[in-house]
């Protein structure tokens, strides 16, 4: 495959992220010229936006990377200034793909967190929004979607003719935590992988099967009678596993939004009498603030958090208890292999014991 087929066009949402697969990529493909396709981002004063192509992308093999969750991104509108949000990044998306008028070879789509992924199916009348963009995005003629740890895998259902890729960078996660507690990993029988609840278990499962741990599960009981911003208020977390009493946990979610949940799922673990509790979610989203994670961690109510740089986090988040795992090499070896129309199936299923690789190291 000819270096030049490949090309990126990196929304100013993913940039610091799309210049680090550019350059990995550059890396893997021993050339000097970047791949990212120069384009340029309008907004009107009335909130309109525009996206502009300069520069050909003839018979080329094109992937837009865009963060739909960065919430730094702003615009000014009647004078004002407004942040984006979800909805105006993935307008952006469908922009981009508009601009580029069916010239490049194929249209590859790679959203590491996949816009409304929370809204994946009905539980009465409500919108099914995840599904309506996938639909979009293959009547604009996308060729595949790339994206990891998708809130439920089941929504590729929605375009059965259309590739959907989801990645999960729970592998990579995992090794920065092995390499970081390599002491406490001594004996994997004193550590135990919590599922918060009934939905992250197949996740719980899988970091299981890659440590050697025992699975433990938490059932959230929600009050139906009532809806708290959008969601039925947890009454109680109750546990299904084996004991927690002077072991270490990691408690696996595919995302931490306000985080109310699991931190309340950290505080019964420590209650059953948990050693340390581990929290690995692959985006850390923390939408109501890190206040409230500062507060529970002096509580000792948590020890560390694993997420990845797949999505934006706000400067002011550092702290030396949250580590950010960087999955930019994982996404250019995805880019890379789909490119030269090479098998996935490696950086798919990626379930080597990992504590027996660091023995033979």
């Amino acid at each position: 495959m000819e270096v030049n087929n490949l090309k990126l066009i990196v929304l100013s949402n993913a940039k610091l992220l799309g210049d680090m697969v550019d350059k990995h990529l550059m890396l893997k493909r021993n050339t000097n010229e970047s791949f990212i396709v120069p384009i340029k981002e309008v907004r009107f004063a009335n909130g309109e936006g525009k996206i502009s192509i300069n520069e050909t992308i003839r018979d080329k093999d094109v992937f837009i990377i865009s963060d739909v969750g960065n919430y730094n991104c702003t615009y000014v509108m009647h004078g004002r200034m407004t942040y984006m949000s979800p909805d105006d990044h993935f307008q952006d998306i469908k922009r981009t793909i508009s601009a580029m008028k069916g010239h490049s070879e194929s249209i590859n789509v790679v959203m590491p967190l996949l816009y409304s992924s929370r809204q994946h199916r009905r539980k009465g009348r409500e919108s099914l929004d995840c599904a309506m963009a996938l639909q979009e995005l293959e009547a604009l003629g996308v060729s595949e979607i790339i994206t990891f740890d998708a809130h439920d895998p089941n929504i590729q259902n929605a375009i059965p003719c259309m590739p959907f890729e989801n990645f999960y960078p729970t592998y990579s996660i995992l090794e920065s935590l092995v390499n970081d507690n390599k002491n406490q990993f001594n004996d994997i029988k004193n550590w135990l992988t919590i599922s918060p609840d009934t939905g992250a278990m197949d996740r719980a499962k899988y970091v299981a099967d890659v440590l050697g741990t025992d699975v433990g599960m938490f059932y959230k009981r929600r009050d139906f009678s009532t809806i708290v911003d959008g969601k039925n208020p947890i009454i109680a977390h109750e546990y299904m596993g084996k004991k927690i009493n002077n072991k270490n946990a990691i408690v696996v979610d595919d995302m931490i939004a306000s985080g109310d949940s699991i931190i309340e799922v950290s505080k019964e673990l420590k209650d059953r009498g948990a050693n340390k509790v581990f929290l690995v979610a692959t985006f850390a989203l923390l939408t109501s603030g890190i206040e409230r994670f500062d507060k529970a961690y002096k509580e000792k109510l948590f020890d560390e958090i694993y997420t990845t740089n797949l999505t934006y986090m706000d400067e002011s988040f550092e702290r030396p208890w949250l580590h950010r795992v960087d999955c930019s090499e994982y996404l250019a070896d995805i880019i890379n292999t789909l490119n030269n129309k090479q098998s996935i199936s490696p950086l798919l299923n990626r379930k080597e014991n990992i504590l027996t690789k660091q023995k033979k190291k």
